[in-house]
């Protein structure tokens, strides 16, 4: 009993570490001050948020990158929007940001369908990098009020998800605009319309295409005009302003260098400010530094980056071991937007994503988009009721808990694999979560006669007295000797993917 006393003081040393009850000082621009960020517990405690990519993007349902590369003379898109609209001289992205209607938006509906889901908090895009506000902007024109649909989007989710009891955040791609979008200014190089510009040299749309400057560069400007970091500064103060985030993303790392170290700044102490004294806010950002070489993908500057200043985000990735402090991965079904063709994952995949993350002390961000008049389509509403389906049964072993010593199981993995390919994840590869004096294990897939679960052997943890199974009642046989925990699986099982034992 002493053994198996002193692990569990492991564990709650290993959970504690991260979160404390703090009493903030006023947060100021200065690392110093930033590194006194602490990740609250709802983010902890919540696990699986649902990303919703939706936007103008959705019309053209191509290419998540359409309103740079449409204007890319023999890229793909560039063929394909000549094709479906015509020449980007005569038809641009400002015209797709006028056929975007969401007529069958129901946000109310589609937080319904994400709750069921399991989902416990909801961050739909707020500005992507093609420079347009999907709430009533302040400082800026081309919003969707404005423009498009003619709707606040972001403050109806927001209402949405403050009526379901959820927590609610935005993602934030603006920093990036300024260059990203400039490839609108440029022309044909060949063919009947060579020579002429498209429709973001026209000076009449400036506020949404810019002036023209010669960085097309795909990441944060490096040395941009003053008055593009001020900018991005005041539209993002807005967003937080007006609709009071628990959670903001940014698509990157720190930009702007002490501009958006003020913007974090008040962004912490508006949220300790709406929530009497209590920091309950989350950022999100990535860690862009260590970029993989030859990757044009991260070709320039993506922002800096310090660890403790906010909540690092891993995209379409997830750490090889478990996190000292809490992190996310964000992922997608399929594509980030919605297309035509778009090819999912399976229930199974993501599920396994899910268990892997949280093991390691992560949330999973995953990305549902919506079609272009705001609805989903039927493969991803089978998707989703798939997990919400899994999690009610097994959600105990994952909201709420925290890692146990180590994530993974013998002899399945050796630690620092993950779930790289999780459809190929069988019975025997193991993952780990705690909450008190509980332990639970989920297998890679439903297992056979009997689970083994050499870890848990009695010469290092003496003194197990019941293994449940999460949706069955009752206790499961069991022998737990030198080797091994053997836990008997029952005849039937109570649902499909993995199943979640509760040991104590």
């Amino acid at each position: 009993m002493r053994k198996i006393t002193l692990f569990f003081l492991c564990v709650l040393m290993i959970s504690s570490s991260c979160i404390r009850t703090e009493s903030y000082d006023k947060f100021d621009s200065s690392w110093k001050s930033l590194e006194n960020y602490r990740c609250p517990g709802w983010f902890r405690d919540a696990k699986f948020g649902i990303f919703v990519c939706w936007n103008p993007h959705s019309v053209a349902a191509y290419d998540d990158w359409y309103a740079r590369n449409m204007y890319i003379q023999g890229h793909d898109t560039y063929k394909y929007h000549l094709e479906k609209f015509g020449h980007p001289s005569q038809f641009g992205y400002k015209d797709i940001i006028e056929m975007w209607k969401g007529e069958n938006f129901d946000p109310d509906k589609l937080v319904e369908t994400f709750n069921e889901a399991g989902a416990r908090y909801i961050v739909p895009i707020a500005v992507y990098h093609d420079n347009f506000d999907l709430w009533n902007s302040k400082h800026h024109s081309w919003n969707s009020v404005n423009h498009g649909p003619h709707k606040d989007i972001i403050g109806l989710w927001r209402e949405a998800v403050s009526d379901a009891g959820l927590r609610f955040g935005v993602t934030t791609h603006l920093a990036r605009s300024w260059s990203w979008i400039q490839t609108s200014h440029g022309a044909d190089t060949s063919g009947p319309f060579k020579g002429v510009h498209y429709d973001g040299a026209n000076a009449e749309y400036s506020d949404l295409y810019f002036n023209t400057h010669c960085n097309k560069s795909l990441s944060y400007p490096i040395d941009p005009p003053e008055y593009w970091p001020e900018q991005w500064f005041i539209r993002i103060k807005d967003l937080i302003d007006q609709h009071q985030p628990d959670l903001l993303y940014f698509d990157g790392g720190i930009p702007f260098g002490i501009t958006c170290r003020e913007l974090i700044a008040y962004f912490y102490n508006n949220n300790i400010e709406h929530h009497k004294g209590k920091l309950d806010a989350v950022l999100n950002i990535k860690n862009n530094t260590a970029r993989p070489v030859g990757d044009s993908r991260y070709q320039g500057w993506h922002g800096d980056y310090r660890e403790g200043v906010a909540v690092q985000d891993i995209e379409r990735g997830r750490r090889s071991n478990i996190g000292q402090v809490p992190w996310q991965t964000d992922d997608s079904i399929g594509p980030w937007f919605w297309m035509n063709d778009s090819k999912y994952k399976s229930p199974a995949v993501i599920i396994h994503e899910l268990i892997d993350i949280v093991s390691k002390n992560g949330n999973l961000l995953l990305n549902v988009p919506l079609k272009a008049d705001g609805s989903l389509d039927d493969e991803a509403v089978h998707i989703l009721h798939e997990v919400g389906k899994w999690m009610r049964i097994n959600g105990d072993g994952i909201y709420g808990t925290r890692p146990f010593i180590h994530f993974n199981g013998k002899p399945a993995w050796n630690p620092g694999d993950n779930f790289t390919r999780p459809d190929n994840a069988t019975a025997r590869d193991l993952r780990f979560t705690t909450k008190g004096d509980t332990i639970f294990v989920f297998t890679g897939n439903i297992p056979g006669r009997e689970v083994e679960i050499s870890d848990l052997n009695n010469e290092i943890y003496p003194a197990f007295t019941n293994v449940e199974m999460a949706g069955i009642e009752g206790e499961l046989q069991f022998v737990q000797d030198k080797d091994a925990l053997k836990v008997k699986m029952p005849a039937s099982f109570p649902c499909e993917y993995s199943i979640c034992l509760k040991i104590y």
